[in-house]
């Protein structure tokens, strides 16, 4: 079964974000054996900056170390790893920055088809989160308002019409604030492809009110690097619906 067909079930999903750059293989070796006995869905590994060249350790440390699907992430061209199960081909559609809505894919396409990962065509929207986060910054864009829910409702059936597979709606790294319930509950109503959210989600009610409102994958990175315990209580939220 390939990672779309995963991605597209009808269940409620949880991701964990792994910023290669913040955890090292012994954190990296526990973080994945709570997610697999959690019944984590997916890892999505990689950030808007990385530092350090700790890219393909991340992946191979996770994949050694349970069974739970790798998928990229990318903040750049740079970060493609044949080790990993596939990647999020994100186009940036809330911006309009034409390097990170085609620019960039250009140039990664030749590595990618050489690759072999399951490619996984992700319209990105960066949603306003309460303070600039380092996805806004980096991508030179400006968030969709998060009281504007017609904008997004708009964007993410633009992306749907464009061919791509998923819609991501992230706060960013850092985002003081997650995605409004109204906003995503207006999305979700609009597209027929799998919504991805991301973004300042603390807690295991913010985590189900979401789902409720109509996310069909969670993604939690920074709350997870301070409180361990969360993925497991996430993991739970998901599963119970």
């Amino acid at each position: 079964m390939g990672l779309y067909t995963s991605l597209s079930e009808n269940k409620k999903q949880f991701a964990v974000l792994v910023d290669p750059d913040k955890y090292n293989s012994r954190q990296l070796i526990d973080l994945a054996a709570i997610a697999g006995k959690s019944m984590v869905s997916y890892f999505f590994v990689g950030g808007s900056l990385l530092s350090d060249d700790n890219l393909e350790n991340t992946i191979r440390v996770i994949k050694d170390n349970c069974n739970i699907p790798v998928i990229i992430f990318p903040g750049d061209i740079m970060q493609i790893n044949p080790f990993a199960d596939g990647i999020l081909l994100l186009s940036l559609i809330s911006g309009r920055n034409p390097e990170l809505l085609i620019g960039k894919h250009v140039a990664a396409a030749p590595y990618l088809r050489k690759s072999k990962l399951e490619i996984l065509p992700t319209g990105y929207m960066i949603i306003e989160s309460g303070r600039p986060t380092t996805a806004s910054y980096m991508s030179n864009s400006i968030p969709i308002p998060n009281d504007k829910d017609e904008i997004a409702v708009s964007t993410a059936m633009a992306g749907e019409m464009l061919g791509l597979k998923l819609i991501y709606m992230d706060g960013g790294s850092g985002a003081m604030n997650p995605i409004p319930v109204s906003m995503i509950e207006k999305v979700k109503a609009n597209i027929s492809v799998p919504l991805v959210i991301g973004g300042g989600i603390r807690t295991p009610q913010a985590a189900s009110d979401r789902f409720k409102a109509g996310a069909d994958i969670i993604v939690v990175g920074n709350a997870i690097e301070v409180k361990y315990s969360l993925l497991e209580q996430i993991a739970a939220v998901a599963l119970s619906f």
